[in-house]
């Protein structure tokens, strides 16, 4: 669905939506942290209504990964 509402919730800018490229919103998995660093959970899962969110099999990281992607991403806001 395209309902929106995962979009305020990242709090990497990790999830776009450009109807010209493509028909639905997509996760960005070079800023996607699972929240690691911001929340305990990923919010965007959190509050789809109908748990279209998946991980992607062939980008699977671990709690260290994530961790060290987020403090990198969150460096680069200074």
């Amino acid at each position: 669905i395209n309902c929106d509402v995962c979009l305020p919730e990242c709090p990497n800018d990790a999830i776009w939506y450009d109807p010209k490229l493509v028909d639905f919103y997509v996760i960005d998995g070079d800023k996607c942290t699972e929240c690691v660093g911001h929340f305990d959970t990923p919010q965007c899962v959190e509050v789809c209504p109908v748990d279209c969110i998946v991980p992607d099999p062939d980008n699977i990281e671990n709690a260290k990964e994530l961790k060290i992607k987020a403090d990198n991403l969150n460096r680069d806001e200074f």
